[in-house]
């Protein structure tokens, strides 16, 4: 009662359970039937196709459509968000041939709301994605009404910004592809003075640029990265245990190849991958910094030199099967 006499109550929210027990009896059936009050703040129409929408072993909780026609999918979690839901909504998308996801549920971990917003950042200018809070609430004794609030969607600027990161993203890409080439075409270059290891090889826009050992799965490389090159012996002859064989064969004379090689080596067995490798760093390269890259190149076509004297006799007479 206020100063005037007038009976005014307070809004009070209620779990949401109280006023729909059951997500997909209670709340996504009455969704179905008022869907015009997600419609409303979303600031869009929205009409119902069908209630659990199968796709594949899954059931989507309302597929709808927009007033261009657009598929709509409607996902509802009357609790809080999870990897599970995430990936049903992308499932849902995709598989209905979507343009629009709305994710809706009683509490938005702030971790899925960027993914959200990278989602609208990252995708095309058709494709939109809505995280949705839904809350419960009653003006005193009055029936339920469940208030939804708009916490992630897609707009001009955020399109906008995706567009330019993708576009300097790939400028970025092409930039280093450049440099690569640029690299190798000047490190094979200076090599013909040395040896005839890589002769015949071409530039990459690869981080690696392989020389031949004479037998297929195993081979030699360069290396290039941003801070830093190396040389190596990789070994995938596309069989693991095959691979680790001829690793463990090569290990076994560890101490007189380092000893033969004038240096230690770096012996990745990798039990976890199906590869194997033998490396030799080499510190101080930088592909971003051209005045590293004759020291570097220098370093690196000796250590191939090396790598070639010390063990393409060794792989040679590899007798495993």
């Amino acid at each position: 009662m206020n100063d005037r006499g007038l009976a005014i109550s307070k809004i009070v929210t209620v779990p949401v359970r109280e006023a729909f027990r059951h997500e997909a009896l209670d709340f996504t059936n009455w969704l179905e039937q008022n869907i015009e009050s997600l419609s409303d703040r979303l600031g869009f129409e929205l009409t119902v196709l069908e209630r659990e929408k199968t796709v594949g072993d899954f059931h989507v909780d309302l597929l709808c459509q927009d007033i261009d026609g657009n598929r709509v999918i409607i996902e509802n979690q009357l609790e809080r968000t999870n990897h599970d839901h995430l990936g049903k909504v992308l499932t849902y998308l995709v598989n209905l041939d979507a343009k629009i996801a709305i994710w809706v549920t009683t509490e938005p971990r702030l971790e899925h709301q960027r993914v959200i917003d990278w989602l609208n950042e990252n995708t095309g200018e058709d494709i939109a994605f809505y995280l949705v809070r839904v809350e419960a609430i009653r003006i005193g004794e009055s029936p339920y009404a469940p208030l939804f609030t708009v916490l992630a969607k897609p707009d001009h600027q955020t399109k906008e910004t995706g567009a330019l990161k993708q576009e300097l993203a790939e400028k970025d890409v092409a930039e280093r592809h450049n440099k690569r080439m640029n690299f190798w075409a000047r490190l094979l270059e200076t090599s013909k003075s040395r040896t005839q290891l890589g002769v015949n090889r071409s530039p990459t826009k690869d981080h690696w640029l392989s020389v031949s050992t004479g037998r297929s799965g195993i081979g030699f490389n360069y290396l290039i990265m941003k801070d830093g090159a190396a040389v190596d012996l990789y070994i995938d002859v596309g069989d693991k245990e095959k691979n680790k064989a001829i690793f463990d064969a090569l290990y076994s004379q560890k101490e007189t190849i380092e000893l033969e090689f004038g240096d230690s080596l770096d012996w990745r067995r990798m039990d976890n991958k199906r590869s194997s490798r033998v490396v030799m760093p080499l510190l101080g390269g930088n592909l971003n910094d051209a005045s590293t890259w004759d020291a570097i190149q220098a370093a690196m076509i000796e250590a191939m030199i090396k790598f070639d004297r010390t063990f393409r006799k060794r792989i040679a007479e590899l007798t495993i099967r």
